[in-house]
């Protein structure tokens, strides 16, 4: 029994990381059988981050990686079907969503100083309370420092919104009204898009790049539509949705 390790939930979120609800989706749409765990400190992961799948006697980090090993396990059904072409193009869409896009969603967190007290409750309420500033606080100027490096956090927030509209726009125009990207039943490309935009769409409290994310109808339509067949959601489902 493969065993998926993701982050606890926070914001409103049942998954949180956009990466751990990809593979979750992943996984649940092969019918491959898992067993899920959390780990609130991802300093204890594989790699330092989150999630990672046990498998076998050895650990995968990283939603890619795992993605592959389990396109090696099911034959070839995580890509079964596509053109090179489509894969190309779910690629590139996957390097704007998670090594750019992710970092505003991240900034819009971890940076604005009005929503910082809901990452320190969020995710670091595990910390003894005499020294729960001080982990935050260091925490908060690793992702400042990555994000400089990344180079989105050199810009201006003005600048950083547009840079974002213009992944969400992109985004929209690349989705389709109904289905999903390449067919009738979504795919890894739909679960990385999908799961990227529910921590946008359904984050709470609501961060600069939510109001944003709002303005786009049909990816907003796509990211419900892929979570709906699924069967699998990033945010807590209340009664009437369970």
């Amino acid at each position: 029994m493969l065993e998926l390790v993701t982050l606890p939930p926070a914001f409103g979120m049942r998954n949180v990381s956009p990466f751990c609800l990809k593979i979750e989706m992943l996984l649940t749409a092969l019918e491959v059988p898992f067993t899920a765990s959390e780990e609130a400190n991802p300093g204890k992961a594989p790699k330092g981050k989150l999630p990672y799948l046990v498998a076998e006697g050895q650990t995968i980090a990283d939603s890619e990686l795992i993605a592959e090993y389990l396109d090696g396990i099911t034959d070839g059904r995580v890509y079964r079907g596509m053109t090179s072409q489509q894969k190309a193009h779910g690629v590139a869409l996957t390097r704007l969503a998670e090594d750019h896009l992710y970092w505003m969603v991240v900034a819009s967190r971890w940076l604005d100083d009005a929503w910082w007290p809901n990452v320190v409750s969020g995710f670091f309420h595990i910390a003894p309370k005499p020294v729960r500033p001080l982990v935050a606080g260091l925490a908060r100027r690793q992702v400042r420092q990555t994000f400089n490096l990344q180079g989105l956090g050199r810009h201006t927030l003005k600048e950083q919104k547009e840079f974002a509209a213009r992944d969400l726009q992109a985004l929209e125009d690349a989705v389709p009204e109904s289905g999903f990207l390449f067919g009738e039943t979504p795919n890894i490309f739909d679960f990385t898009i999908a799961g990227m935009m529910a921590g946008a769409y359904d984050n709470q409290p609501a961060t600069w790049i939510t109001g944003l994310a709002l303005g786009y109808k049909k990816l907003h339509a796509y990211t419900e539509r892929v979570q709906e067949t699924i069967g699998v959601y990033g945010r807590a489902l209340d009664s009437s949705e369970a």
